[in-house]
């Protein structure tokens, strides 16, 4: 192979090196202010979504407790009615 065809090959194998990087600087870009933003967005929705949750989870379980208490209060009151009706 001649010093020329050598050469050729080297410069042609520069050039394809050259388009490999370019493609891999993209997609770095890419990555970064692309894909990395995005998954950031979704991860701070669903943060927003956990907090809210957390939150209708609390009134939930606020609601059971108070059912809990007013059927102790109703039951208390059947039996202070009862104990009124037999003295009466």
């Amino acid at each position: 192979m001649a010093d020329n065809e050598k050469l050729d090959l080297i410069l042609s194998k520069l050039e394809k090196l050259n388009v490999i990087e370019n493609k891999l600087t993209s997609l770095e870009l890419h990555l970064e202010n692309v894909t990395d933003k995005n998954i950031q967005t979704v991860a701070e929705g669903h943060l927003d979504l956990s907090r809210k949750l957390d939150n209708a989870l609390k009134v939930e379980n606020e609601k059971e407790m108070l059912i809990i208490r007013v059927r102790i209060l109703e039951d208390e009151l059947r039996k202070i009615k009862e104990r009124l009706d037999a003295i009466a």
